[in-house]
């Protein structure tokens, strides 16, 4: 299973989040992030990716949650599922740039786009957004609604 990861910049009582224009995720809003690389840990792969996408250079960062997803019914050669390391920050210099991949955008934390990402966000993200730490498991149907999961509030990420 790859490891990937996602960052939500925090801006006050605002998140910013992207509209995925390619790709895996395509026309969902979403945090940034990406696949870690062979010789990459997540917290070194969640700065790339971040810049990469945005712009933007991440000062301090902050592990929020560890979360499994599951595509049982996915095409096998797509091989979808994965560990997300999520990280917030409210920290970095630059501003967020639409690129190629993503075009970010600020929302209140309040009227985030539920409707418009992953079926799953609405459950973990608002905890996540709290400032609880937690890990998950997900397991989506064939049309990527959530149809099995798990959930605990962890302190830290260590075992």
């Amino acid at each position: 299973m790859r490891n990937t990861t996602l960052c939500f910049l925090i801006k006050g009582d605002e998140v910013c989040l992207g509209l995925k224009k390619r790709g895996f995720g395509v026309n969902r809003w979403n945090g940034f992030g990406g696949k870690v690389g062979v010789d990459e840990n997540p917290t070194n792969c969640v700065r790339r990716e971040v810049k990469e996408e945005i712009g933007v250079n991440l000062g301090d960062i902050n592990k929020v949650a560890e979360i499994t997803f599951l595509f049982p019914f996915a095409d096998k050669e797509k091989n979808w599922d994965q560990v997300v390391h999520v990280y917030s920050s409210d920290d970095w210099t630059g501003e967020p740039t639409e690129g190629e991949e993503m075009a970010p955008r600020w929302f209140s934390k309040g009227s985030l786009p539920y409707d418009q990402m992953w079926d799953d966000d609405k459950i973990w993200l608002p905890i996540a957004l709290e400032g609880k730490k937690l890990k998950a498991e997900f397991s989506f149907d064939k049309n990527e609604k959530v149809i099995d999961q798990k959930m605990e509030i962890v302190e830290d990420f260590n075992g």
